[in-house]
């Protein structure tokens, strides 16, 4: 039997179960894994410059493709702390990430040895194991069960805390025998799927709300032909945005207070059945439940059976894997077709088209300080239906999920739960590592992009290549917004004057002199006409240089952007609506 260290069977287990990236800062009391993945090669390294947008890398990477791992690697003690953000951002999302860690001794761990930290206790909330290794020969049982966890059910992120000694110790390996564990999801069952399809036929107005479980499953063609077979229109939730494509003639428009369309909502509050696949009924999404649920008849479909009722009781609930419900959904509309058993939908879908094609939010402005709304505007005619959008909060993220046009599935990149400010620029290099012929464009307000834009030297070094969109107002826009409730505008306005950039107008931080400085390219807008430009010179430099190209658009300081406190009957429009007179539809371009 091959005799190894345990830290190097660890890494040939990553090899065969699929990991060609990890993403991580070395440190003592994990350099024998280091010195284990150079060994063994076959797994490409992108060293952070933090250990949190390590942990985002991670998440950017697994969320790009299907099947993909993101791997975030640190050291003991503040190494593990500083990417708790990172796993519970992931399993918020249901991203399985795994984070390794390193940790003191095995005899010194409780002794209060330096570093030593039961990260294993602090990180059990937010992942779907974690587990200190105290016996070397536990190792690849412990790594294999972590794949296993990851990929079954719901996915998750999981870490594993590996003690130097234990790293170090030799085991009895044979890596070329190695096999990984049946991964395990619910599956719908024909009687299920037959009793879903038949409540929605039933229906006069039934919709159809997408999430990110069908992202997950990889199940978008499914979703779209049982749509067409039943002529369902269908309201993608943020994270399922991109299941269907913004220009499909069913795609009905996001619903909810904040990230949602005008025409999503209207469509919403005419229904009369919701079909749930894959989604959570997040708050954000549903608002109050009394206004969300009256009238209408919900099925919910969810690959966590316990997610079933958590938030509200529907009226019948399946416990399946997206794809493996929607296959079936498939099947039965196909027969049910055939026998004549399905309703013309025609006037519901030409209902909410009329909507979509009518009820916009207005984004020509020619306003010097420039108006958010223009930079979206130029945004969708800039960028094409291929690009991969990262974001993660604040008005920005709102704004954008508002007025971009997405697709198709993971093209749109997203921190829906947790929505911590940084994420946004090491979980785009995670993304443009995963796929790096692709067009990634990410998207920040000036307060999350200065969160940790030290990231942005990792994409100048190891030639990562994207555009990133930097909407600056000088204000930490979104809890500027919610402080109107309060009567206050207080601690939240970051503008001084730069004695060293005096152009920078009274704004602050010079972002373009900071990316410089950080090996990037970076072009500052100031007026409307300058975008479109601006983006197609970004798009060139990033393509020439193979470094993260920073486009800053100078914002107007305040504009209060369109949503509302409770429900979703009750959006607050502050600009005047595209439909007035004289003002025309935002353009929702086809895919070609």
């Amino acid at each position: 039997m091959p005799r190894m260290t345990a830290a190097r069977a660890a890494v040939e287990i990553l090899k065969r179960e699929g990991v060609a990236h990890a993403f991580g800062v070395p440190g003592a009391a994990i350099n024998p894994f280091y010195a284990a993945l150079k060994a063994a090669g076959g797994v490409q390294h992108t060293l952070a410059r933090h250990v949190e947008g390590a942990s985002h890398m991670a998440e950017g990477y697994t969320r790009t493709h299907p099947g993909n791992i993101g791997v975030c690697i640190g050291t003991s003690g503040p190494a593990g702390t500083d990417m708790i953000t990172g796993l519970y951002s992931a399993i918020g999302d249901s991203i399985p990430i795994l984070c390794i860690t390193g940790q003191a001794p095995t005899g010194v761990i409780h002794k209060e040895d330096f570093q030593a930290v039961d990260i294993a206790s602090i990180a059990a909330p937010v992942t779907k194991a974690a587990t200190t290794v105290m016996e070397a020969a536990q190792v690849p049982g412990v790594v294999q069960q972590a794949f296993h966890l990851m990929r079954s059910g719901r996915p998750g992120p999981v870490l594993i805390d590996l003690p130097i000694d234990v790293q170090q110790t030799e085991i009895e390996f044979d890596p070329e025998t190695y096999e990984p564990l049946p991964v395990y999801r619910p599956l719908a069952t024909r009687a299920q799927a037959e009793k879903a399809v038949r409540m929605l036929a039933a229906s006069e107005r039934p919709l159809i709300v997408a999430g990110g479980g069908i992202i997950s499953a990889d199940a978008s063609e499914l979703l779209v032909e049982f749509a067409e077979l039943t002529g369902t229109p269908v309201v993608p939730t943020l994270m399922g945005w991109g299941a269907i494509a913004d220009d499909h003639e069913l795609n009905a428009g996001m619903v909810g207070l904040q990230t949602s369309h005008r025409y999503g909502n209207a469509t919403f509050l005419e229904s009369d059945f919701v079909l749930g696949i894959g989604n959570r009924w997040a708050n954000r999404h549903t608002g109050k439940l009394d206004v969300y649920r009256e009238g209408r008849t919900f099925v919910h479909v969810d690959i966590e059976p316990t997610q079933i009722g958590k938030i509200f009781a529907p009226d019948y609930g399946i416990a399946s894997d997206a794809g493996a419900a929607l296959s079936l959904f498939v099947e039965v509309a196909k027969e049910l077709k055939a026998a004549g058993e399905l309703p013309d939908r025609g006037a519901w879908v030409a209902a909410s088209r009329e909507r979509k094609a009518t009820l916009h939010r207005r984004t020509h402005f020619d306003n010097v300080p420039l108006k958010p709304q223009r930079v979206y505007e130029e945004m969708n005619r800039a960028f094409g239906p291929e690009t991969r959008y990262v974001s993660t909060i604040g008005l920005s993220q709102i704004a954008g999920a508002q007025m971009l046009h997405v697709y198709r599935p993971r093209h749109w990149i997203n921190c829906g739960q947790a929505g911590p400010l940084g994420w946004t620029i090491p979980a785009a290099l995670g993304v443009a590592a995963a796929d790096p012929d692709a067009s990634v464009v990410a998207l920040s307000g000036d307060y999350d992009f200065q969160f940790m834009l030290e990231e942005l030297a990792v994409g100048a070094q190891h030639r990562i290549p994207y555009v990133h969109v930097l909407v600056n107002n000088a204000y930490l826009g979104l809890i500027r917004q919610a402080q109107r409730a309060f009567d206050i505008d207080f601690q939240v306005n970051l503008e001084f004057d730069n004695i060293n950039s005096p152009e920078t107008g009274g704004y602050g931080v010079d972002h373009v002199k900071v990316a410089e400085g950080l090996g990037c390219k970076a072009i500052r807008v100031t007026e409307p006409d300058g975008l479109l430009p601006a983006f197609e010179e970004a798009k060139k430099l990033a393509a020439e240089h193979r470094v993260p190209v920073v486009v800053e658009a100078v914002l107007e300081r305040i504009t209060n952007i369109s949503m509302s406190g409770s429900d979703i009957g009750s959006v607050n429009e502050f600009e005047e609506l595209a439909t007035q007179p004289g003002h025309a539809p935002t353009e929702i371009l086809p895919l070609v």
